[in-house]
């Protein structure tokens, strides 16, 4: 069996697969923030958040600088681009599969109304 590989994506999704990180990247949006504020945010404990930051760094979605005694995280440069693209060309696939069936579905009773009624 060929198995699809793409170890990009596959960080990714699996970054944006936690409900926490989601909310890190949300914050992050809004404006850079040093691991303890983050981890006061979402209540961790700093060993706690920095497990998630590092999911988030692997996948490049974050990157932290230290400076002296505090590693300040921000958005990675690389954005979601791959991910969207990915997702838009399986939301039309997913659409012209259920047009195509609704098409069918269409057929089908039209069928069923040229019947006589017994």
């Amino acid at each position: 069996m060929v198995q699809y590989v793409d170890n990009h994506l596959d960080l990714s999704f699996a970054a944006l697969s936690d409900a926490t990180r989601r909310g890190i990247i949300d914050q992050l949006g809004q404006a850079d923030a040093s691991i303890t504020n983050l981890a006061e945010k979402f209540q961790l404990t700093l060993t706690g958040m920095k497990k998630h930051v590092q999911v988030l760094e692997r996948a490049g979605l974050v990157v932290t600088q230290k400076v002296g005694r505090v590693r300040t995280c921000k958005l990675g440069t690389n954005g979601l681009k791959a991910e969207a693209e990915w997702i838009e060309a399986h939301r039309k696939l997913f659409e012209a599969r259920f047009e195509a069936l609704d098409e069918i579905i269409g057929e089908l009773k039209q069928e069923g109304s040229d019947e006589p009624a017994s």
